[in-house]
């Protein structure tokens, strides 16, 4: 388990306000127990009347846990609700008062960290390249540096890297302020990434801002993050909530149509009873570095994955260790001009919940783990509950359809004894449709209640394309996840019963573009599925027709999975409807500068480097024959002690299978191999220029000159003694790049 660190406390509330925080959480809480007991009561109510057997406890028993984390959902939107209507919200951090900043200090120093595996660099560069624009046009550019930390595998991908950072150095004058590394070493993933930024460099900083690969965030706001941080001592975290945005696909705009209208007043109501015992996100926060150090210090879990092993969903624990040390978690949810991009097809969002799920059950040991407040163990609950609720939905729905059944077999018996008069089944119509009303109203309601708001906002209805089309918009959406709704459940099921078999599932990069899933991959991915929904309505309509009408919605998600997967992952749609209209976000109507700005960078993408501009060469190559490149690459790469007397004999072999079958011969893990040893590319920078143009195998020197279109050297690597950062975190002497440059330049 979790060690407990030695006690050293935040500068803490009085204890007049957590009185108020616990008041408030008290009646929040009380509010989801009566409703969950009010409705389980008229549930127990009707089965009890003929005594309760097996099959009705356990359907008493899901109705209970489902319905109260449906209440739970319900409460925090009604909640959410009131605090936008009222448009007042003491509570909220950005309101709270708070110690005066020093009027002749100096601003605090803040790290901006993109931590990023295998990306695509071109997105990855021209989001933070937007970022600095709108920082910049706050005035408080000099406060904030950048660093992307790499934990890219691929070599391609790491060379392009390499080069874009540089590229961005040159292009934006970032010398000392904008820093690039790549881990030789992906240990720990995304949490080992971040320890090793703070370990390293934290001390530098009092604030660092976590990102993730696919975030964006306008100037303002990383202000006014670093604002409030300096007002409020006691917070050691503050989150913001992203808002979904610059997807094509029908389905991504559906999701975030439904983030930007829905999602202000959840995150609202998130903040009406978590105050300041909120949870971490990972990404679009801000962070004191010091508590962070001091106590986020993530062990290995005992046994194996995927229950034991490293720490997947970090950024729980992450919150918990710091309420646990006396410090704050806030979110910051009136905080606006923070964005992310999510998948763009049904697919890509299951296979995203695929690696989440695994991280998330891990939380069940932590649940009951020493030393963590009541509400960190509710967070971890909730984020296992996120994904079990699947399984245990499955499960209600098969246990109601058995119940049924068993039903049907029943016979009616109207005459007892010597009784002329028939005793007729008592009728508990009334108290199963109320429970129906009641769950449906739970799950429904909020968003009309969001539409209400939207009504009393002239503003945020126009950017939403006018209360007619909002309202059609909503239709729509609610039909949408209605559909999709049992596909997900399946998906989720499928994921916890693999993760229960000790499958696990690694971390790999996720697809972020825009794409569209064509009929092999749906069929694919959704056959098994449209099998299902066919085989159960095919037993329900034949043995419990009645049951069937109601189950209708779950299998017509199942029946029409492929269609639907296919469907809502076209551009083409999506494109039209956003030209008529529908499901029209603030950030389509008017998009904000830090959007503008990226567009602007990904369509113009004239890159300054000249290596940079050469589409069609392998970066591999580029590295080990472009003289620039290669003393970029060099620059860059860490000091690393001598191979052993193995491995070097098994990084010869690579050098004559590299020889005799050209790059193409190794694969990216061989090929990563070379690019990582300091001595072995400037070896093979040296062999490259030293064969004849027609030799075999390695390309020679004459394709590098027409490929490269930088083999003449004259354009040397600008890096100054604050942007060679080496992976180990030493910076690389200038006169010791200089001399590689030299070198390259003049074979």
């Amino acid at each position: 388990m979790i060690p407990r660190p030695p006690p050293q406390p935040s500068p803490a509330r009085g204890e007049g306000v957590l009185w108020r925080h616990a008041l408030r959480r008290g009646g929040f809480f009380l509010l989801v127990l009566a409703t969950t007991l009010i409705a389980l009561g008229l549930l127990f109510s009707v089965f009890q009347a003929n005594g309760l057997s097996p099959m009705e406890r356990l359907l008493l028993a899901l109705y209970a846990i489902l319905f109260a984390w449906i209440c739970l959902s319900f409460w925090t939107a009604f909640m959410g609700f009131l605090v936008c209507l009222s448009g007042r919200d003491a509570w909220a951090i950005s309101r709270q008062p708070g110690q005066a900043a020093e009027p002749t200090g100096a601003p605090p120093r803040t790290a901006i960290l993109m931590p990023i595996y295998n990306e695509d660099s071109e997105r990855v560069f021209a989001g933070l390249r937007a970022m600095h624009q709108s920082l910049a046009e706050t005035g408080q550019l000099e406060a904030f540096d950048f660093f992307i930390l790499s934990d890219t595998r691929d070599p391609e991908v790491w060379v392009e890297e390499e080069l874009r950072w540089q590229d961005m150095v040159r292009a934006l004058d970032g010398q000392g302020r904008i820093f690039y590394r790549n881990r030789p070493e992906n240990t720990a993933r995304k949490s080992g990434n971040l320890e090793d930024f703070c370990t390293r460099w934290g001390g530098r900083y009092r604030y660092m801002i976590v990102l993730d690969a696919d975030s964006l965030m306008q100037g303002e706001t990383l202000v006014a993050m670093v604002r409030i941080m300096e007002r409020q001592p006691r917070v050691a975290l503050l989150q913001t909530p992203p808002t979904p945005v610059n997807r094509v696909s029908l389905f991504a705009r559906i999701l975030q149509f439904a983030g930007s209208l829905y999602g202000r007043m959840f995150v609202a109501g998130l903040n009406f009873w978590q105050l300041g015992a909120s949870n971490y996100w990972g990404h679009n926060a801000i962070v004191r570095v010091q508590p962070f150090l001091d106590h986020c210090g993530l062990p290995a879990l005992p046994g194996r994955e995927p229950f034991g092993g490293t720490i997947l969903s970090h950024d729980f624990v992450e919150a918990a260790l710091l309420r646990r040390a006396g410090w704050e978690v806030w979110l910051a949810y009136d905080l606006p001009g923070s964005y992310e991009e999510i998948p763009p097809t049904l697919i890509d969002y299951a296979q995203r919940d695929r690696r989440w799920c695994q991280g998330n059950l891990q939380h069940l040991r932590l649940v009951v783990a020493r030393g963590f407040s009541p509400l960190s163990r509710l967070h971890f609950a909730m984020g296992v509950m996120s994904y079990l609720a699947s399984p245990l939905w499955l499960l209600f729905l098969i246990a109601t359809g058995i119940e049924a059944y068993l039903q049907t077999q029943q016979e009616w018996v109207y005459f007892f004894g010597d009784h002329w008069a028939p005793v007729w089944p008592v009728s508990f119509a009334v108290e199963m449709t109320t429970v129906l009303v009641v769950t449906l109203a739970m799950l429904f309601l909020p968003k009309l209640l969001a539409l209400l708001l939207l009504l009393g906002d002239a503003d945020r209805r126009r950017a939403h394309g006018g209360m007619g089309k909002a309202t059609l918009s909503v239709g729509l959406e609610t039909a949408f996840s209605v559909l999709t709704a049992p596909v997900l459940m399946l998906f989720q099921t499928q994921f916890v019963l693999a993760i229960l078999l000790r499958r696990a599932v690694g971390w790999p990069a996720q697809q972020r573009g825009d794409h569209q899933t064509g009929f092999r991959e749906a069929a694919r991915v959704h056959g098994g599925q449209t099998l299902l929904g066919v085989a159960a309505g095919v037993l329900s309509y034949g043995y419990v027709p009645e049951f069937f009408w109601w189950f209708t919605p779950v299998l017509l998600g199942l029946v029409l999975a492929i269609p639907v997967s296919m469907l809502s992952s076209s551009l083409a749609l999506g494109r039209l409807t956003r030209d008529w209209g529908l499901f029209l976000t603030p950030e389509e109507t008017d998009p904000p500068a830090v959007l503008r700005y990226l567009e602007e960078h990904l369509e113009e993408n004239e890159p300054v480097l000249p290596a940079l501009r050469e589409r069609t060469v392998s970066r591999f190559v580029q590295a080990l024959a472009d003289p620039y490149v290669n003393a970029l690459h060099l620059a860059l790469l860490p000091e690393r002690d001598p191979p052993g007397k193995r491995r070097r004999h098994y990084l010869e072999g690579l050098i004559h299978q590299l020889e005799e079958e050209g790059p193409d011969g190794l694969s990216p893990a061989q090929r990563r191999e070379l690019l990582a040893e300091p001595e072995l590319v400037q070896r093979l920078h040296l062999l490259w220029w030293s064969r004849p143009p027609d030799a075999p195998g390695l390309v020679g020197r004459g394709a590098s000159r027409s490929e490269g279109g930088t083999a003449t050297g004259t354009d040397t690597p600008n890096t100054g003694p604050a942007n060679r950062r080496t992976a180990s975190g030493n910076p690389t002497q200038p006169d010791q790049a200089a001399a590689k440059a030299k070198n390259f330049s003049t074979l």
